[in-house]
Formats: C-alpha cells, sequence, structure tokens
C-alpha cells in the first residue's frame, strides 16, 4: 500500500499531524518507537485546557485515539532506512518492514541526555524538569538544583534566576565552565559545586535531593537537569539530503514546515524551534495544511 504520508514519531507533532491529515481523508501511516521525550513526561503545565496538568501518557494516548478514529494507521518500530523509490518514500524499519508514502513527515524529536540517573525519569514534569520555557514557572521562590555539565547546566542556573534566585549547581561531569560564565554564576549569588553524584534522593515521583561522591547531601524538591549533548534525531533527515542546521536540528521553511527536499516535511522538536508541547503540536497542524495542499494540487 502507499499512503498519502506517512509520518515518523509518533510524539505531539506527528499526532497533530496524523489528526489534521485525518480530518483531510488523506490515508496516513505513523510510524514510533514508542520512546519520544514526551511519553516520560509526568505533567504538563502549560497545555490550555488543562488548568492542573496532564501527563504525556494520557496527551499521546489521547491523540492516538482520536487519529484511529479518523483512520490513521499506526506501526511501533524503529526506522533506520528512508529512501525514494520513484515518486514516492521508502522506508525500512529494523525489524525489516517497509512503508511507502507520497510524502513523508519527519517529527522524529529530540532525546535528552541524562547520564547515570534513570531514576529521574518518574519525576519528569512533577519535580523535576529540562525545558525553562515549560517548567521554570514550577520553581518560582523555590530552593531548586541544577544538575549539569560545563556550560550547559551553568546556563540553565542563570536563565533560572528570571524565577528563583535560591539555586546551587552541582557540576556532575567536572566540566570546564567558561569564564564568562563562571563570572555571571558568582555575580548571581550561585554555588557552583564540582563533585560526582552519587545518588539521587527520591520518593516516589518527589525529588528529595542529591548524595555527593564525598558523602555530604544537598536537599532540594525541585530540580532541573542540564547537561547538554541532547540527541536531536536527524539521522534520517541526513539519508534524504535534507538540510540540517550546525545544531542537526533540521531547517525548514517556517510558514509549511517543508523542508529543501520536495516532499519532506518536518515538526516538532527535531525542527529549529523553542521545543515546547503546544508550539509541536502547532508545527504538526501547519505542515499537515501544507502537505495536504501539495497533495490536491498534484
Amino acid at each position: 500500500m502507499i499512503y498519502d504520508c506517512v509520518i515518523v514519531g509518533g510524539g505531539i507533532a506527528g499526532l497533530q499531524a496524523a489528526i489534521q491529515l485525518g480530518r483531510y481523508r488523506h490515508h496516513v501511516a505513523v510510524i514510533d518507537a514508542g520512546d519520544g521525550r514526551s511519553s516520560i513526561c509526568k505533567n504538563y503545565h502549560n497545555i490550555i485546557g488543562f488548568p492542573h496538568g496532564i501527563s504525556g501518557a494520557e496527551l499521546l494516548a489521547s491523540g492516538k485515539s482520536l487519529a484511529e478514529q479518523l483512520g490513521t494507521a499506526f506501526v511501533k518500530a524503529k526506522v533506520v532506512r528512508a529512501e525514494r523509490s520513484g515518486d514516492v518514500w521508502k522506508l525500512t524499519t529494523s525489524d525489516k518492514q517497509c512503508f511507502q508514502g507520497k510524502r513523508l513527515l519527519l517529527a522524529t524529536g529530540v532525546k535528552d541526555r541524562i547520564p547515570g540517573f534513570p531514576m529521574l525519569i518518574p519525576c519528569m514534569g512533577i519535580s523535576v524538569f529540562v525545558c525553562p520555557d515549560c517548567d521554570g514557572y514550577e520553581v518560582s521562590g523555590k530552593p531548586t538544583l541544577v544538575l549539569g555539565s560545563g556550560n550547559a547546566g551553568a546556563r540553565m542556573a542563570l536563565t533560572l534566576t528570571h524565577w528563583t534566585t535560591e539555586l546551587i549547581y552541582v557540576n556532575h561531569e567536572q566540566t570546564r565552565i567558561d569564564d564568562t560564565l563562571r563570572v555571571q554564576l558568582e555575580e548571581k549569588g550561585i554555588p557552583c559545586i564540582v563533585k560526582s553524584i552519587r545518588e539521587v534522593m527520591l520518593e516516589e515521583e518527589q525529588f528529595k535531593g542529591i548524595v555527593l561522591d564525598d558523602g555530604s547531601m544537598i536537599y532540594r524538591s525541585h530540580c532541573f537537569v542540564a547537561f547538554g549533548g541532547n540527541e536531536v534525531r536527524s539521522s534520517l533527515a541526513r539519508q534524504l539530503g535534507v538540510e540540517l542546521m550546525e545544531n542537526n536540528h533540521i531547517h525548514v521553511d517556517p510558514r509549511t514546515k517543508q523542508t529543501n527536499v520536495k516532499h519532506v516535511w518536518a515538526a516538532g522538536d527535531v525542527t529549529g524551534h523553542s521545543e515546547m508541547a503546544t508550539i509541536a503540536m502547532g508545527d504538526g497542524s501547519q505542515a499537515a495544511i501544507w502537505i495536504h495542499k501539495s497533495l490536491i494540487t498534484t
């Protein structure tokens, strides 16, 4: 079967695009490996209609259900190869399945680097955060830890001073911090502890603090993680000759979300945007509108 559009990535951007394309009555397939960053967020606090927040799992389940009602096919798999085959795009998964589409939307997202601390995952969006634009408000006036590495953690700590001045930065990987950033940390009164973390203290979904390698403890109820080096999942785009930015995000037309390769679109965190769920939704809808336009004019 040749689909009107194959979407790689079933996160927020991919699902929103599938819903919109389904409402245009196009035949759509979503191929998703099930390990996107939205799947581990326990609470989005900044989405209209959910004053008490909603988990990523709930949001994804709701989006998938609606897309399925509109005829979208879902495949749980990882796409490892993308290529043009005549007038269609051919996608091959790690388990050797093949899918073809007249149009291709890459919504493959970003994977956060959280080295050695899988125990933080249950707290994501509740007491542990990664995006200050999304969740800086959650630590307003509260004592907060920044767990990070080098410049990435320093920049996070400085950004968070908009909401709180009670900050401690733990440079877990003991990576060098630029002199300019170090001076700014000192000016803001942010202690920088250059020691490794031995243990993270938790109580179910609540972050409680850390134990450093020397046995000392720091108690805090909230933390931000900023290790840098997040994986931008743009390898399929690279295979297709899609233009990438210096940071490996996919470059798209800001209006249409189309890449430099005809009939290939990209949406969500894999593109160069602010990496917010609400923006990913808009990206998905916008890409779908222009995918639809291209399908009905050929």
